[in-house]
């Protein structure tokens, strides 16, 4: 069966989409409230000066950012959001422009608040406290400052970095507009001559299809076309890369990994124990990797047989309305308060749904809880695409409950602890399906799936991390990231992640090249530590019950109040050690050896 047609937006039901008039009712409510933004520089510079002066100031002054904070989100919100439901649209383009000129008018008109707040005497701004008790609730953000004090620069000069942030996003903004809207693909045809559209939302989903063939074809158009544009997307990484030195070294950072990891306090050790660990673990991988190769009946593995499910006949459509019913069944676990939560999500549009024509690849969730986080989808009516809306909606949930119970300057969470409640939704929605079914097919199937997301999650992305890790250096030894060189170097690490039984086919050496994580800062090895920790999360709950869910929804109501290893640790993990990880690995392993089993038993 062809795939379907993919919709211009404006074919698209209004229930699949997200409202965001729960930002703003128009367009016009935006731009009355952009306008009004414009005092924000003003009414910051008035405490020039004067933030050591009193507690009374200080208070007033934190105060002020905290509502600026808020209306500066919804802007950028807004725009955001509306820019990606079609990234051809110019004028929502002009808008996110708009939004970032607004932050950094008043991230710039603010430059001198951390130096100011750095120069307090300890003694003073202990006296402040005591002074003003309604100070306390700003300790933390207060302390984060502080530590940053040998990293902070005048503030003229904090003012000229800044400025600068504006110019650092566009390696980003190019990259993404040239992926979603400008980069276009020929279509793929298969043995019976139906034509398909490969586009970066399909390219996924057309490579599992059972037509060796035609996975073949999908992959080579894919990256011949890819192929074309090397040098130019080549030229936005290395940008990229030279931004983050610009402001590692302005920073007086010894490496652009550090300057990355230090801003969310998580040590460099963390980094390096994963790619570590993950390299000692290799064995698994390789196992996998044969197991595969053996259940698809293949002589040779190939980068495009990566994605077919090994149990295809177990496979069935999966509706939007099934999958919100399962997800909600599944989490259950975490209590009646959250899957209401859930269901509010659900009924109250907070979901934009489907693929349309020049919406943003992939998925997310807004991160923001005022007065709700959005989700971004493009549901595809499968299994994967029903792991991905609980994935999803752990993100929302865990913004919604930070920003319930967090003030405003705590309220944010770090992206290191970002990717546990949405991973920690799909391994409980895992074990409740599991726990359905006797039907050995089934659980095969299952089983692979979750085998699936243990490899693109752990394994995967801690290869991306490494191939991040390996930019930076040679960026920083002056090295030009030309597409040459990543391609190399991008395809001695999948050799070394897939290992003997997979054939490292040319065009997987681009792969870089669609990767829009290479733009986010050291962001991906999140994914691969913050699955550790949702498995052992996970399985605490559904060993101990509501103990653990109690501790679990205590971390998802901290939001940014203690550093994430400490964070971390209220739900029962210690991530400071790679003990999460070597465990999350080894459970992997357990699951190769039952899949194995079960492809013996037939």
């Amino acid at each position: 069966m062809a795939s379907k047609p993919i919709l211009k937006r404006s074919e698209v039901s209004v229930e699949n989409t997200w409202d965001l008039s729960h930002l703003f009712e128009s367009d016009q409510a935006w731009l009355e409230e952009y306008e009004a933004q414009k005092a924000f520089p003003s009414m910051l510079e008035t405490y020039k000066g004067r933030l050591g002066s009193s507690p009374k100031v200080l208070l007033e002054y934190l105060r002020l950012e905290d509502d600026i904070a808020v209306r500066l989100g919804k802007l950028y919100r807004y725009a955001s959001c509306s820019s990606d439901q079609d990234t051809a649209n110019s004028f929502y383009q002009d808008l996110i422009s708009k939004a970032r000129n607004s932050h950094v008018n008043a991230y710039s008109a603010s430059a001198f608040s951390d130096p100011e707040i750095m120069d307090i005497p300890d003694e003073t701004l202990e006296a402040f406290f005591a002074a003003e008790p309604e100070l306390e609730l700003y300790r933390r953000p207060l302390q984060k400052i502080r530590r940053m004090r040998e990293h902070t620069l005048t503030p003229e000069l904090e003012q000229l970095l800044a400025a600068a942030k504006q110019m650092s996003s566009a390696p980003d903004e190019i990259g993404s507009i040239f992926r979603n809207a400008e980069l276009k693909f020929p279509n793929v045809e298969d043995a019976e001559g139906r034509q398909y559209a490969l586009t970066n939302g399909t390219f996924t989903s057309l490579l599992e299809n059972s037509d060796h063939n035609f996975r073949r074809n999908v992959f080579n158009t894919y990256y011949d076309r890819i192929a074309q544009f090397k040098n130019t997307i080549a030229a936005t990484v290395d940008a990229q890369f030279k931004q983050l030195r610009f402001f590692a070294k302005a920073r007086k950072y010894s490496n652009t990994l550090e300057a990355a990891l230090d801003r969310t306090e998580v040590p460099v050790e963390v980094y390096h124990n994963l790619i570590e660990s993950v390299h000692n673990n290799m064995d698994k991988m390789y196992r996998y990797v044969s197991l595969r190769k053996k259940m698809l009946g293949l002589n040779e593995l190939h980068m495009w047989d990566v994605y077919p499910p090994l149990v295809s006949d177990a496979a069935h459509d999966i509706s939007i309305e099934e999958a919100k019913e399962t997800v909600l069944d599944a989490l259950q676990i975490l209590g009646d308060d959250y899957v209401e939560m859930l269901k509010e999500g659900f009924n109250n549009r907070w979901i934009d749904l489907y693929e349309n024509e020049g919406k943003r690849t992939g998925a997310y969730s807004t991160g923001g809880g005022r007065p709700h986080p959005y989700v971004l989808m493009n549901y595809k009516d499968n299994l994967a695409t029903m792991f991905t809306l609980a994935h999803e909606m752990g993100h929302a949930l865990h913004s919604y409950l930070s920003t319930q119970n967090q003030p405003v300057c705590t309220s944010t969470y770090v992206i290191f602890v970002a990717e546990v409640a949405s991973t920690c939704n799909e391994v409980l929605l895992m074990h409740h399906l599991l726990s359905k079914t006797t039907d050995k097919n089934t659980r095969k199937y299952l089983l692979n799936h979750f085998l699936d997301e243990f490899k693109g999650t752990i394994y995967r992305q801690t290869m991306f991390a490494e191939f991040e890790l390996i930019m930076g250096r040679l960026s920083e030894q002056g090295v030009a990231l030309t597409a040459d060189v990543l391609c190399r170097e991008y395809l001695a690490l999948n050799k070394l992640y897939f290992g003997p039984d997979m054939v490292s086919d040319e065009g997987i050496a681009l792969e870089w090249a669609r990767i829009p994580h290479f733009f986010y800062n050291y962001y991906v090895f999140q994914y691969a530590t913050g699955f550790s920790a949702a498995v052992a999360i996970a399985n605490r709950i559904i060993r101990e019950g509501e103990s653990a869910v109690a501790d679990y929804k205590r971390f998802l109501s901290s939001g940014g109040s203690a550093d994430p290893i400490s964070l971390l640790k209220i739900a029962g993990v210690d991530m400071s050690t790679p003990k999460p990880i070597n465990e999350a690995l080894e459970y992997f392993g357990s699951i190769v050896d039952e899949l194995e089993k079960l492809h013996e038993e037939g």
